[in-house]
């Protein structure tokens, strides 16, 4: 005859381990929802026509809204960001201010990407930067994304190598009064940039194989601990 023996000690790390990997994968579900709640704004966003700056500067509201910009590039205040991967290659992101037309303000825009020098990763390729009056379209994002910081941060300054940027970081050191948000830039005069810019809403598929992964994981737990508290006889 089979009887469950009960141990507290296996208990409590079972109890631990089935904890664990539900809260993970509700979060990985959690994760996949926003993903697809980014895709369907994107959905609904990509194909309509470029606006100015919308009036509102709630992020939430105008996140992914295509706009066109008129204005001037700051060639004196580019920074660089990088460990940005592009296509399985490694590379930098450009990022400058733009200068709007008839106004005081500025945007910050992601204006394109360049490969690393393999030999020197100091040097940056060469690229253009358009002179005076220009017209460019991007789409607007709440931020410029984040990596892995490795190391201590490069002091902001004008040809700045970083790992990340924010913006609220850039107007103090830039003292130039910029938009809280950023704008990826799509459109505009040849420079030797390349824009294919990942999609924001990709990796939902990801997530769930990792939340199912993760539920399992909890039901293997709790399989082995009943299966190893059973045993023969009285």
């Amino acid at each position: 005859m089979l009887t469950f023996r009960f141990r507290l000690v296996p208990f409590i790390a079972t109890l631990l381990l089935v904890a664990l990997g539900c809260s993970l994968s509700y979060w990985q579900t959690q994760r996949a929802h926003q993903k697809e709640a980014i895709e369907a704004k994107l959905l609904a966003r990509e194909n309509t026509p470029a606006i100015p700056l919308p009036s509102s500067q709630d992020i939430n509201q105008i996140e992914y809204t295509r706009v066109v910009l008129t204005g001037e590039f700051v060639k004196d205040w580019p920074v660089y960001l990088d460990n940005r991967p592009m296509n399985g290659m490694a590379g930098i992101v450009v990022m400058m201010p733009f200068k709007l037309q008839g106004q005081s303000s500025y945007v910050l825009i992601a204006r394109g990407w360049l490969p690393r020098n393999s030999l020197d990763r100091a040097a940056i390729k060469k690229y253009q930067t358009p002179s005076g009056l220009i017209q460019i379209e991007g789409t607007l994002k709440a931020n410029s994304g984040h990596v892995l910081q490795l190391g201590q941060s490069a002091t902001l300054q004008p040809n700045a190598l970083i790992q990340n940027l924010e913006v609220n970081a850039f107007i103090a050191a830039s003292k130039l009064p910029t938009y809280p948000f950023i704008v990826e830039q799509t459109k505009g005069p040849e420079d030797g940039l390349l824009r294919d810019w990942p999609r924001a809403s990709m990796g939902s598929e990801r997530h769930r194989g990792y939340a199912f992964q993760w539920l399992a994981l909890a039901g293997m737990a709790l399989l082995f601990y009943l299966v190893t508290g059973l045993k023969r006889g009285k």
